[in-house]
This record gives structure tokens, C-alpha cells and sequence, in this order.
């Protein structure tokens, strides 16, 4: 195998959501009280919702400019690549970097469906909840089947509802569900509550695969306002060990052996010391703590239950027998500033090329499409068709531009010394200000 002949799934990527996102899923009141994207007096665009705004419309959609632009952040739509929203654009960058298929996170409405959970009429958000599922698998993810992962969002403000969306998308053809990884900052009763026992049985009837998400429950803390900004950067995959420690603890793991969860942009290299330190722990102190981990490890439970997703991850990689060779999967986090779009495949050559064919072919795909279910990639597509270097050769056939290119945005601080967190923070408190007053 050489790096054109690689098959690259990735399994955590964003859409930036279309102004159109309503417009063929919804009609009359249910279409005027959607979700709406404005445009300010400045051209600067915002989404608003039941009286709230939401005016990051591509936060960190920083993919094809220049790196010096990277802090820029994005105020309009014509800031992005059109790869950000449009789904037949979106298909040319994924070629043009060498990927087969995608799952596709939201940005700015439906990350973890934080807008519909926020909204204060319930009723009216289910229904826009439910036409945004309906949205993302009809017209994003089959515009093109065979190169999606379809991922819904759920209404978990009501269980019952929750239940029903779960059984209607799956259904549909969805393979996986978001979820935040810890509810408690939305009002919601923890994980550990049984008020979710009824969605954990629907998911596993179903067979779904969880996926959670960095930044939504537990986000990296920012040592102060006068750290500079890379700190915070550097540590915020760490901020995924607080999430799998807690699910670790979960009754239904026990209950539900074929669970499945994904852990987007958490990576590798910590995953093996996590392990060693929760056994350590169990055995020092489960005579006192009552722990469910009696018999069973609970490094066991991780390897079982835990898909770790990477995007550069060299020491990961080259503990990969640590880690788990069936527990990794590749991700490109396609347009935010940690992808390496458009040079994926180099990167990930250089650090995958010293593993056997096999375990490359299982990090580069083979664990997304059993982690998923993701039986419609062999489906709809040929393995030649969808290696590096056939993807690549389909987009240098339609001329694809990667030229970076500079783009307007928001900018963190005009002074040359090394921008701090109080400076980010800054900045997005001023962008929602100007909105709010739009």
C-alpha cells in the first residue's frame, strides 16, 4: 500500500447550515418561525430563533486561508468556502483531499442541537428540529449516497419525544445520533439519571451509534484572560478525558453491550496512560466505592464500548496496540482550523505507513464504517473509486482551486504580542454585542 491507495473515511467534519436549510422541508408558519439567517446593516450575517441570535454562522471555518488569518473569525457566509455549506462543493474539497465519505457535524444551528434546546416554545422546536434531521439526510447526506454518515440530533428537553425521533431516523436511514456529553449544562438530569434509560433502550434497539462531541459539555478551561490563547488550544483535547471518564461510569454499558460512542477530536496519545490510571484506580478503591467494575476492567469497557477519533496523532499512532487498533478512526474536521484540508493524505501517510496493511486500513476506514454501521459506503461505491488517488484525480479533472485565499472576519487584537484568552473571548463578546443591537 502506498498513501494513493488509501481509503479515508472521516468520521468528524461540520456544515456551516445554508439559508436555504427550511426552505424544502417546511412551509406557511412552520417556515416563517424556522430558524432565519439575516444579514446586518454591515453585511455581517446572523442566525436568529425565537428571539435569540446566534451570530458565529461559521465559527472557526477558517479552511483555504491563509495561516496569519486563522484568528480571523468568520462573520458571513461569503467569508467561507463555499465547501462549508454547499454540498456539491462540499463533495469537490472532500475529493480534492483524498476523502471517500464523511459524517457531518452542524455549526452554528444544530452542534449539538444547543438552538433548539435553548428556544423557549418546545413544541415549535421539535418540529424544526425534526425538518433539520430531515433536511441533513435528504438533501446533504443523499445528494450524494455512499459518501455520508447520516447523523441526527435529538429533542432530549422530552423523552418521549426523544424515543420517537430515535425510532423515526433511524428508520430514515441515520447511523448515528449527537448527543452532548454532559446535559447537566442544559438543565438536564446527568447521564447517570434514569431519566435516560429510555433513550439508551431506544439507541440500542435501534442499533445507533452515540457520537459526542469536544467543547459541548465539558469544554478546556482557559487558565486565565492573560494566558496566551495556545495554551488553551494545546490542552483542549485533554478536556476529553473528563467526558469518557464519566460515560465509563455508565449503568448502560453494563446493560448494553453492543453501545457504541464516538469521541470526535479527543485523539490517541492520552488514551493508554487513561486506561492504566482508571484500573489503578478501580483497584485501589472499589472495595469502598461500590464500583461496577468488579470483574471486568474498566480499560475492558473502553476498549468495548469507545471509538477514539484523530487527526494528527503521530504517538498515538505509534502505540496504536495500546490504544486499541479497532477503537481508532481518522477525522478531518473539515473547515475548522486543526484540518489539515487539502493535504490530508500526506500527513496521515507520514504518520500511519509504518502499520501492516490491515491496521491501516482499519484506522483509515474500516473501524467508521463497523463503528457506524456505515453499510452504504460498499454499497453505492467501488474501493477503487474512493482511494486517495481516485478522489484526487476527480477533482483535478473539475480544476479544483486549494489556493489559500484572504478573506474579511473578525479580528482578536490589532497588537503584534501574542494574543491571550481575554482577547478571544473579547472579541466574540463584541461580535454578539454588535448582532444584538442589529
Amino acid at each position: 500500500m502506498d498513501m494513493n491507495d488509501m481509503v479515508l473515511i472521516s468520521v468528524d467534519d461540520h456544515i456551516c447550515e445554508p439559508p436555504t436549510l427550511f426552505d424544502n422541508q417546511l412551509s406557511g408558519e412552520l417556515l416563517e418561525s424556522a430558524p432565519k439567517l439575516n444579514t446586518d446593516k454591515h453585511g455581517k450575517n446572523f442566525w436568529s430563533y425565537q428571539g435569540s441570535i446566534r451570530p458565529s454562522v461559521g465559527l472557526n471555518a477558517v479552511v483555504g486561508r491563509p495561516f496569519e488569518e486563522y484568528g480571523m473569525e468568520p462573520t458571513s457566509l461569503d467569508q467561507l468556502r463555499a465547501g462549508c455549506y454547499d454540498v456539491h462543493a462540499r463533495i469537490d474539497d472532500m475529493d480534492v483531499n483524498g476523502i471517500a465519505a464523511s459524517m457531518c457535524f452542524g455549526n452554528s444551528i444544530a452542534f449539538d442541537g444547543q438552538t433548539f434546546h435553548k428556544a423557549p416554545d418546545k413544541k415549535l422546536s421539535l418540529r424544526h428540529m425534526q425538518a433539520y434531521n430531515d433536511w441533513h439526510y435528504d438533501e446533504w447526506c443523499m445528494a450524494y449516497p455512499g459518501r455520508f454518515i447520516p447523523i441526527g440530533i435529538m429533542p432530549t428537553w422530552d423523552m418521549d419525544a426523544t424515543v420517537a425521533e430515535i425510532h423515526r431516523i433511524a428508520a430514515k436511514g441515520f447511523r448515528a445520533v449527537v448527543m452532548n456529553e454532559n446535559p447537566t449544562v442544559q438543565g438536564l438530569p446527568s447521564i447517570h439519571n434514569d431519566y435516560w434509560d429510555p433513550m439508551f433502550k431506544a439507541i440500542a434497539d435501534t442499533d445507533l451509534t452515540i457520537a459526542l462531541h469536544i467543547g459541548t459539555g465539558n469544554p478546556a478551561p482557559h487558565a486565565s484572560m492573560e494566558t496566551p490563547i495556545e495554551a488553551w488550544i494545546s490542552t483542549m483535547p485533554l478536556s476529553v478525558s473528563q467526558g469518557l471518564a464519566d460515560w465509563l461510569q455508565l449503568e448502560e454499558l453494563h446493560r448494553y453491550p453492543e453501545l457504541r460512542i464516538s469521541i470526535a477530536e479527543g485523539g490517541l496519545g492520552w488514551v493508554p496512560y487513561f486506561m492504566e490510571r482508571a484500573d489503578f484506580s478501580n483497584w485501589r478503591h472499589k472495595a469502598w466505592t461500590h464500583s461496577r467494575f468488579q470483574d471486568m476492567k474498566p480499560s475492558e469497557m473502553v476498549k468495548r464500548h469507545f471509538l477514539h477519533c484523530f487527526f494528527d496523532d503521530r504517538y498515538g499512532l505509534q502505540n496504536l496496540e495500546a490504544v486499541g487498533e479497532d477503537n481508532a478512526a481518522y477525522e478531518c474536521d473539515y473547515p475548522h482550523s486543526d484540518s489539515l484540508w487539502p493535504e490530508t493524505p500526506e500527513h496521515l501517510w507520514d504518520t500511519v505507513k509504518h502499520l501492516t496493511n490491515a491496521q491501516i486500513d482499519k484506522v483509515t476506514h474500516g473501524n467508521a464504517i463497523r463503528w457506524f454501521r456505515f453499510d452504504d459506503f460498499a454499497k453505492y461505491n467501488k474501493r477503487e473509486d474512493m482511494t486517495v488517488g481516485a478522489c484526487r484525480a476527480r477533482a483535478k479533472a473539475k480544476h479544483v482551486d486549494t489556493a489559500p485565499k484572504s478573506s474579511g472576519g473578525a479580528r482578536p487584537t490589532a497588537e503584534t504580542r501574542p494574543v491571550t484568552s481575554g482577547d478571544v473571548m473579547e472579541m466574540f463578546k463584541k461580535h454578539a454585542a454588535e448582532r444584538a443591537a442589529a
